[in-house]
């Protein structure tokens, strides 16, 4: 049963990862059409950039004052977090179920 809640936190991160993909490039195609100087501080590749997923993260993106940049990128970091939380807990669940037999 342990393992099972596992796998289910697996589809947790999947579909946060679902999310991601849809959210992540709609706020970087709006930073490089209303702000190419964040656009070129984050670099040209900044999909997987460990920079950019800092500055997502951290909610960086709410200074800006663009509600339409936090419309994108708000879901996008949830998201973020989601895949992480989905993760470790499921890492966490296959460890229980290693040690507890």
């Amino acid at each position: 049963m342990i393992l099972f809640f596992a796998l289910c936190f697996v589809g947790v991160a999947i579909a946060g990862f679902c999310a991601f993909v849809i959210f992540w490039p709609l706020a970087l195609v709006h930073m490089r059409d209303r702000h190419p100087a964040l656009s070129a501080d984050l670099g040209p590749f900044a999909f997987l950039d460990g920079k950019a997923l800092r500055w997502l993260v951290a909610g960086r993106y709410r200074a800006l004052g663009d509600r339409s940049l936090s419309g994108l990128a708000t879901p996008a970091r949830i998201a973020l977090l989601v895949i992480w939380f989905g993760l470790g807990m499921a890492g966490l669940l296959w460890l229980w179920a290693e040690v507890a037999g």
